[in-house]
């Protein structure tokens, strides 16, 4: 296998600055967040930074040589976009390496406005095409795009051949399979939209119920989406994840995405091979625990790959959603 010069960049999750720094000594080569508003995917309550948390956490990245990136990966409502010309200034004046974005508008500004600022394209954009991505590139100068989690590592070593930015793609956590940056199932049942207010499945509208027979409910809203015995794995409690009943189904079953995590530890030499720049952990909502045990074990994954060693196999499925983990789209289109 030919190996890059340069070693793929770790990209690891960070909800609070402990998590950051957590991340950084486990031997991240950067961190994505995001601030305490609806400019990220992931705004929840207790989660995220407040400019002076930025600061402080940019600082202690800079000074162990390792890099932020901002999460500014949702989409500004119509009129509505001093929230994330804010965001992107304080992130200018705080000194991240890079602004993750997905909104053409947020791109917009921060190419005429901070030139000089690096810009990641957010897997939130949905841009898995050649002409996608030239698009983005060439438009708002885009130096790596975070590729959606449906390609093949042909495709993806086929893309890379043909677009003029680096390629960051998810290695572990989330599935993600529904369209990305596209969906309106929560929005439809809690009112709060995952692309417009950062909120998938609000903690607030998410209730448990047990029965006597021992089996757990999970209810968003007034819509019970699942149930599981003592025995199971649960998985989030999100519309996409949940079980329906369809009129060609006589049980109810996963229409759309059952609990399941990626985790590509067997096809990491591959994806070295394939050339792509970095590869990205998921799981901003995650604990302390998780990130060092996680960011740990891709750490030694990704130096052994590079020292021409077989990849050390960590036993991570203690921490995957519904305890069950799968390559996805990267091995085979056939992963269902």
């Amino acid at each position: 296998m030919n190996l890059p010069n340069n070693p793929p960049e770790l990209v690891c999750p960070a909800g609070t600055p402990a998590a950051l720094r957590t991340a950084i000594d486990a031997g991240a080569d950067a961190v994505y967040c995001g601030f305490q508003n609806a400019t990220n995917a992931r705004n929840f309550p207790g989660l995220n930074f407040t400019p002076e948390e930025m600061e402080e956490s940019v600082d202690y990245a800079h000074k162990r040589g390792k890099k932020v990136l901002l999460a500014l990966n949702t989409f500004p409502p119509a009129g509505q976009t001093s929230l994330w010309k804010q965001a992107v200034a304080d992130g200018v004046r705080l000194g991240v390496d890079a602004m993750i974005v997905a909104d053409i508008g947020v791109a917009h500004h921060i190419a005429t406005t901070y030139p000089d600022q690096r810009l990641h394209l957010s897997v939130q954009a949905g841009a898995p095409s050649v002409e996608a991505i030239r698009y983005y590139c060439e438009e708002f100068g885009v130096k790596r795009v975070v590729l959606p989690r449906i390609l093949s590592i042909p495709e993806i070593k086929q893309l890379k051949s043909d677009i003029p930015c680096e390629i960051e793609t998810f290695i572990f956590g989330n599935q993600g399979l529904m369209a990305e940056g596209r969906c309106s199932l929560t929005n439809f049942v809690s009112g709060v939209s995952t692309n417009f207010d950062g909120v998938c499945s609000p903690p607030s509208d998410v209730t448990f119920h047990e029965d006597k027979n021992n089996m757990l409910y999970s209810q968003l809203g007034e819509f019970t989406i699942d149930c599981f015995s003592c025995a199971q794995g649960a998985g989030y409690p999100t519309i996409c994840k949940g079980k329906y009943v369809a009129p060609h189904r006589n049980e109810p079953y996963y229409a759309f995405e059952e609990p399941i995590s990626l985790n590509l530890f067997d096809l990491l030499p591959q994806m070295v091979g394939a050339g792509i720049e970095a590869f990205k952990i998921e799981g901003r909502q995650r604990s302390r625990a998780y990130i060092r045990q996680v960011v740990s074990a891709w750490r030694l994954a990704v130096d052994s790959v590079m020292q021409g060693k077989a990849v050390p196999k960590a036993d991570l499925v203690a921490l995957t959603e519904g305890q069950k983990e799968t390559t996805g789209a990267f091995r085979s289109k056939q992963w269902r």
